[in-house]
Formats: C-alpha cells, sequence, structure tokens
C-alpha cells in the first residue's frame, strides 16, 4: 500500500511540474516593453527634469580640468595620484582630470584617475595638495568659485579657507588669498568641463534632501501611470521590464542621496500588470558602485567597481525582491543585473553571483524565470555551458544598430540586411546551444540621417521578425521617451510600429 501510496504522490509531483512549465511556457515569448526613467533615472530620456538643479553643470560625475592662467598648464595628480598634484603640460590627459562628487551646488571632492581624492597633506595640516586619501574627509572638500561674468573662471578654495596658487610646476599650495581674476594671479584657473553623468544619483544629489524627494514623488506618478498599463495592454504588449536601482530594498529610508518611495511604485506596477494582463520581469538595473560606470546603473563619477565583495549585498537584494513578489501572478522573471561591462567584471565573480542569486530566487518560485545578462564587451556565448545546469534559466542579450562605428555610414538596406543576417545568425546560435534566449534590449533608432517614415517602419519590421524568433522574447528599450523613435508609445501611436 505504502508502495502505490508513493506512486501516486510521484506522479502527482510530475503533474504539478508540467503544468506549472507548460503555464510558465505559455507566457512566452514576451512582448515587452523596458520602463526606463521610471524607477531608475536616465537623464537623456528627459533631460527638463534637471533643469531646477543649480549649477546642474558641475553634478556628481562631470569630469573638469583646472588650467593655471599665469603658467597656462594644466593641474594634474602626478602619476594618476598617489603623490603630490603639480602643474604639467598645455594639453591635458586622465591625469589632468577630476571628477567631481558634489558636496552641495558649491563644494565639492576632487577624484582622480587612480581613484584617490585631492586634498591637503598630513590630512589637512599642511598646505600643499596631494591625492592620497581613498576615501574622502574634511580635508578633501574643495569649494569652486566661479566669476560671476566668467562661469570657467574659478578661484578654488581648500578646507583650510586659503586658495590654491601655483608657485611653480612641483609646488601647487593653499595659502593664497583670492584678491583678483587677472591671468597673473597665481590663484586663478580656467575650469574645462567635459563628460558628465545624468542619473539618479547626479538628479537627486543635485537637488539635494530638501527638494529631491518632492521631485521624485512627482516623477513616479505621472511619468508613468495605471493608464500607461491599460495602453501597452491594449496595443500587443504582454509584459513589462522594470529597471530599479539597489537602493530600493532599503526603501523607505535608503542611504542618501537616494529618497523612499520607489518600492511603493513597483508594487503599483504589479498592482496594474494583473489589472491589465501583462507579465513582470523586475531588472535590477543599478548596482552600488556600478557594474559598468554609465549613468544608467546610477554611478555617482563613472567609475566601474563592483565586484566579489559586493556579490552578498546583491543577492540579498535578489533576494529581498524575490521573496516580495514571488506570490504576484503577474510575476515573470528577475534579471539579476543589468548590462555588467568586461573586462570590468570578472567573469567568475559574475558566474557566482548568478548562481547564488538563482538560489536566492528559488527560494521562493520554481517557476520564475532567472535571467542572466549577458556581459557588454563579452562573448556572445561565454554563460551558455554555465546556464544549462540551471532550470528556467534565460541569457539577455542586447542589441542597438548603435554604438559601433561600423553603423555609422551603413544605409538603411544596410542596416536591415544587419538584422536578417548578423542579428538573426547571433540569436540562432546562442538558442541551438540550448538556453532560453531574450533580446532584453533593443530599439527602432539607428545612425541613417533623413530617414523617412517607410524607412523607419521597414527597418522595425525586420526587427520585430527576427528578435520575435528568440525564445523568451523581446523587450522594447523603451516604452516612454523624449527621443521620439526611441520611445515605443510614440512609435504606435504614430504607426512606425506595427505589432
Amino acid at each position: 500500500m505504502a508502495y502505490y501510496s508513493t506512486v501516486l504522490l510521484l506522479l502527482y509531483l510530475s503533474w504539478v511540474l508540467s503544468f506549472s512549465l507548460v503555464c510558465s511556457q505559455n507566457d512566452l515569448p514576451v512582448k515587452a516593453a523596458s520602463i526606463g526613467n521610471w524607477l531608475l533615472i536616465e537623464g537623456w530620456m528627459k533631460p527638463s527634469l534637471f533643469d531646477g538643479i543649480p549649477n546642474k553643470d558641475l553634478l556628481d560625475g562631470t569630469q573638469v580640468q583646472f588650467m593655471s592662467t599665469q603658467q597656462k598648464k594644466y593641474l594634474s595628480a602626478e602619476n594618476g595620484g598617489g603623490k603630490n598634484l603639480i602643474i604639467n603640460g598645455s594639453s591635458a590627459s586622465s591625469s589632468e582630470t577630476f571628477r567631481l562628487w558634489r558636496i552641495n551646488e558649491t563644494f565639492f571632492n576632487l577624484r582622480v584617475s587612480n581613484k584617490q581624492f585631492v586634498g591637503l597633506e598630513n590630512e589637512g595640516q599642511g598646505s600643499k595638495l596631494v591625492a592620497v586619501s581613498t576615501s574622502p574627509k574634511s580635508s578633501e572638500i574643495f569649494q569652486i568659485i566661479r566669476k560671476e561674468d566668467d562661469k570657467n573662471r574659478v578661484h578654488l578654495q581648500a578646507s583650510n579657507g586659503q586658495f590654491l596658487q601655483v608657485k611653480s610646476d612641483a609646488d601647487i599650495t593653499a595659502d593664497g588669498n583670492g584678491s583678483s581674476w587677472d591671468d597673473d594671479d597665481p590663484s586663478v584657473f580656467t575650469m574645462i568641463i567635459g563628460s558628465g553623468l545624468q542619473g539618479e544619483y547626479q538628479l537627486t544629489n543635485g537637488y539635494g534632501p530638501d527638494k529631491a524627494p518632492q521631485i521624485m514623488k512627482d516623477h513616479w506618478n505621472t511619468y508613468i501611470t495605471e493608464e500607461d498599463f491599460n495602453f501597452m495592454s491594449q496595443n500587443g504588449i504582454n509584459a513589462v521590464r522594470i529597471p530599479i536601482g539597489w537602493w530600493i530594498m532599503y526603501d523607505p529610508n535608503p542611504p542618501k542621496p537616494f529618497v523612499g518611495g520607489s518600492l511603493e511604485a513597483l508594487d503599483n506596477a504589479f498592482k496594474w500588470s494583473e489589472k491589465y494582463k501583462l507579465k513582470v520581469i523586475v531588472d535590477l538595473h543599478g548596482l552600488r558602485v556600478s557594474q559598468n560606470g554609465f549613468a544608467h546603473s546610477a554611478s555617482r563619477d563613472g567609475f566601474q567597481e563592483w565586484g566579489s565583495s559586493d556579490i552578498q549585498e546583491t543577492v540579498d537584494i535578489i533576494d529581498f525582491l524575490a521573496k516580495r513578489y514571488a506570490n504576484q501572478p503577474s510575476l515573470l522573471a528577475i534579471e539579476l543585473m543589468n548590462e555588467p561591462r568586461s573586462p570590468g567584471i570578472n567573469l567568475d565573480d559574475l558566474k557566482k553571483f548568478y548562481k547564488d542569486g538563482y538560489d536566492a530566487v528559488r527560494k521562493y518560485t520554481k517557476d520564475g524565470y532567472v535571467i542572466f545578462s549577458n556581459r557588454l564587451g563579452g562573448d556572445l556565448k561565454e554563460l551558455i555551458s554555465f546556464s544549462n545546469s540551471f532550470s528556467l534559466v534565460v541569457i539577455d542579450i542586447h542589441m542597438y544598430n548603435l554604438f559601433w562605428m561600423g553603423f555609422d555610414n551603413m544605409t538603411v538596406q544596410q542596416n536591415i540586411d544587419y538584422i536578417y543576417n548578423s542579428r538573426g545568425s547571433d540569436i540562432k546560435s546562442v538558442s541551438d546551444q540550448g538556453p532560453l534566449v531574450f533580446i532584453g534590449e533593443w530599439t527602432s533608432e539607428w545612425d541613417v540621417k533623413n530617414a523617412s517614415k517607410e524607412d523607419y517602419q521597414k527597418f522595425a519590421k525586420a526587427e520585430l521578425e527576427v528578435y520575435g524568433r528568440a525564445s523568451f522574447g523581446w523587450a522594447y528599450w523603451a516604452y516612454k521617451c523624449d527621443q521620439i523613435h526611441w520611445s515605443l508609445k510614440w512609435m504606435i501611436e504614430n504607426r512606425f510600429i506595427m505589432l
């Protein structure tokens, strides 16, 4: 009797597993929209969000250079850091470039290429300038004082209240009085502002703790609403991919400068998805200290520093998300990390995190998909054999006809041929070796100049046909964007894309 009971139990469990797999597979392939710039800011998608920030050209991560008006040479961290500051040459390179850490609209830390911070020697007790500290302290704070009628002419006031001045090529001290703006004043510098970042860190730290909470609340409540989920459901979209930042685990009181509230917005997304029969892919898009250095990872200064010491916290975030949403009927998948970048991310570290993250998800759900993102710059097939040792795992591959000089001079037809030939071959080569494939980001924007509506329609049709072969499906970047061809909503409303 016990034997037959065991057999019946095994048959029942087998049926339950088969049923859950069938249910999961019935959700595929997805036609998803990535809801970028909602719960994780990407400034290029709506630049007006930054308009109210004072000194908005000096946000966290902005790269600046300082040329002595007297010497006509650049302030430099000798050997990129670890030594004194010097004046070096009439042209600027990485050693002459400083990344801003913004304290408020006029006070900053200056980080050099070797990741040390500029400060006063002997932890503030001396007057010479050095770049030796690996974490900023009070002696590494500088005020950038801009000339009223020429914002690129500046004085740099150190923590001792004195101004940086150039005494000789190897003698940079903070003991000047900053009394004039004349070219021959050794404390006057021309500030050259280079590339910067516009992500969530820059937005919230730029507005500061008094204004940022309301700015973010207004954005969450208006940028995406329930009506958008209804629109997607009515227009051929069956899933949403929602990028989030690491600080969501600490909501409602995340580490500064981030502000609480994104978790409630994500909860709303699940409610609306269930109401309008959409599936949800939760995408951990921004990691502490950044997995790729881009603004969309919420990087502070563009350095890519995520590594083995960050694995446990990142697993904890995945555990938090899986525990909170595993029983939501609309949950389809959790993407463990968006766009880790090679060579900065070690493949062994990434695999360890993916295994531990997978295990964290499986504690709460046996039939939710787990998505592994390929490394930017890595081998397209580097995760195949690894992923085949898990169940219900998906490899995410991003495909843009952008960001490579080979696309710069392609014609309309050459772009379309590239989709059919190269992209189609890539999808097949990964799919044939086992794992489910997800084209987790693509767009119908390209580098073709003066393309017609018909050209865009042909390009989008080719993308939909080829990316539709991906076994897990695809997600367009993005649902909404000020740059119209990046906006799936605009593309659908204006019949550039027909789903």
